[in-house]
């Protein structure tokens, strides 16, 4: 990590002869520049699919962690460069069973309707009291899964209630990131 390589600065530039040129010259694909950027982590923020092609072509470890222990994949979704997200995701398999934790915000109303709702008594818990429903299907007061819970039963029928009645569903993390031309187009 001394200094930035041809290869880090190509990818960097978006500049995708001058990367095939490193690479065929030799270059370490994971090498990183002084911040702890990897080409793969600057061509998937870019969006330059072809890019990430070619890096990983090269033996560049998809898997590998860079600024903020993120992924090029999580990098990918944190610029919202879908397109380079569904090609790192296609390696690598990651992101694909839905984003975790997610939490989705309801009136306690909503979630009393449940017939086989209980949860201890507590005064300040008004039907319009906002909680929140998590990928596991508990229920919390805080949108930090397990803490200060509500509700953590778990059965078919509270499973079926969520999906059915409150329309819940962990989205798939690419489902979450905002369109790259603005048209709301992926």
């Amino acid at each position: 990590m001394a200094g930035t390589s041809r290869l880090v600065t190509a990818a960097r530039e978006g500049d995708v002869n001058a990367l095939r040129a490193a690479l065929g010259g030799e270059a370490d694909p994971d090498e990183r520049d002084e911040h702890g950027w990897a080409a793969l982590d600057w061509a998937a923020g870019r969006g330059d699919v072809e890019a990430v092609r070619a890096l990983l072509a090269a033996g560049a470890d998809p898997r590998a962690t860079g600024p903020e222990s993120r992924t090029p994949y999580e990098i990918a979704l944190a610029a919202g460069r879908t397109a380079a997200a569904r090609l790192l995701r296609e390696v690598t398999g990651e992101g694909a069973t839905g984003w975790r934790p997610y939490c989705r915000a309801y009136p306690l109303g909503a979630l009393r309707s449940f017939p086989g709702w209980s949860e201890a008594r507590d005064e300040d818990l008004t039907e319009e009291t906002v909680v929140y429903l998590h990928h596991d299907l508990t229920v919390t007061r805080s949108i930090w899964h397990g803490e200060d819970g509500v509700w953590s039963g778990s059965s078919a029928e509270w499973e079926h209630f969520c999906r059915r009645e409150l329309g819940f569903r962990v989205p798939d993390d690419l489902e979450l990131v905002a369109a790259e031309d603005g048209t709301g187009e992926r």
